[in-house]
């Protein structure tokens, strides 16, 4: 049943079309191109053999993330950031939120003292970006160590879960799952989250754009997110595999 309030026409429960296209970076050891709708996100996973300076000798690896836009990812051109010189504050939160999400279900000992950096460029942003780059990611990083392991770099496997991300919101007062640009410039609330395979939560990240809303309305996102991410975890599975 489509909710006539979605300028897609989904059903409030119903993901935009998820595809995910491994090996689309040649020369980096894991990559993926994620599309959800109008979204494209290029995620590239490289691995350097050292860590931060605070990480040294510690026995631990550590995961972080970079994230960007294209220029005309979005309706009018956006400024390069290196042509300004520094990055965005939104830039920022959402790197870290990405670096944050993988973490989450990596054991870094097991790791040891390297560094897989992943590397999120949204080639196409129609919402979701982060949540995009996040899911995406997880594929690259799971082929980057699949390659670690069959080259005897990795005795075991630092992978300890699996993570993926969906956005939420109400949008003419309706909880709906996976908003699109269209959806979220005018939704009443919107949230993201950040859910592992095995029921956890790593980040909820909620706020009212026009209105308040209660507990019984974030309990019904957070239901939408869980059908969501249980989707994306079978695509993200099936990309792993398949590669």
């Amino acid at each position: 049943m489509t909710e006539p309030g979605r300028p897609s026409g989904r059903a409030a429960d119903a993901l935009r079309r998820v595809d995910i296209v491994t090996g689309f970076a040649r020369h980096a050891e894991g990559s993926a191109l994620i599309r959800m709708g109008g979204t494209e996100v290029l995620c590239a996973a490289s691995v350097e053999g050292r860590v931060p300076g605070f990480l040294r000798n510690s026995g631990q690896g550590w995961v972080t993330a970079e994230y960007g836009m294209l220029p005309r990812a979005t309706h009018t051109r956006g400024d390069r950031e290196a042509a300004r010189g520094k990055q965005s504050g939104r830039t920022q939160e959402i790197q870290r939120l990405i670096g944050r999400s993988l973490r989450a279900v990596v054991d870094r000992a097991a790791l040891g003292e390297m560094t897989i950096t992943l590397d999120c460029d949204v080639l196409n942003a129609d919402g979701g970006t982060r949540c995009a780059a996040i899911t995406g990611a997880y594929v690259a990083l799971a082929l980057a160590i699949k390659k670690l392991r069959a080259a005897n770099v990795l005795k075991g496997d630092p992978l300890i879960g699996q993570v993926a991300a969906v956005s939420c919101g109400i949008a003419v007062g309706v909880p709906v799952l996976d908003l699109d640009y269209a959806e979220d410039s005018g939704a009443e609330a919107d949230a993201n989250f950040v859910l592992t395979a095995s029921g956890g939560i790593v980040e909820i990240q909620a706020t009212a754009e026009r209105a308040t809303f209660d507990e019984a309305a974030f309990g019904v996102l957070l239901g939408l997110a869980r059908i969501g991410t249980a989707a994306l975890f079978a695509a993200q599975q099936a990309a792993i595999d398949a590669a």
